[in-house]
């Protein structure tokens, strides 16, 4: 997994992981290293995009994600990664929760996979999945992945 906030950093790790056949597994940081890392093409996984210390506009919620990086997700096979520990251990349940079933709603409309990562019982993360705005199928892809 990498967790840089420095992008020539990260693309070194992504170039060396790839060269080692592993899954590329990147930690969601600042919007601009987001943008950048979803238009690689080498990345697996962009990790919890929902996790950031940004405040929210006004009128609308910072979810670490919108539409157009959704696309470029869908168009690069990048799967979108939700970690249960990081939304369980966070302070502001309500406004993380929020983020994600943004994010979830997001992925729906344009098709991005969603994977969950971490330990669970897959009942439990099925269900959780299904109350916070997923269809079954994107449920069932999110939990055998």
């Amino acid at each position: 997994m990498i967790n840089t906030k420095n992008i020539n950093e990260a693309r070194k790790q992504i170039q060396k992981l790839k060269k080692e056949k592993k899954k590329i597994i990147v930690q969601a940081q600042e919007s601009e290293f987001n943008r950048k890392i979803i238009e690689n093409k080498d990345v697996d996984i962009f990790l919890d995009p929902h996790i950031h210390k940004r405040k929210s506009p006004l009128k609308q919620k910072d979810s670490g994600l919108n539409e157009i990086l959704c696309k470029i997700a869908k168009k690069n096979n990048i799967k979108i990664g939700l970690t249960l520990s990081k939304i369980k251990s966070s302070k502001n349940k309500s406004i993380v929760l929020a983020r994600v079933m943004q994010n979830i709603r997001l992925c729906k409309k344009t098709g991005t996979e969603i994977i969950l990562l971490g330990r669970y019982d897959k009942k439990d993360a099925f269900s959780f999945l299904l109350s916070l705005g997923c269809s079954t199928s994107q449920a069932k892809k999110a939990i055998a992945a």
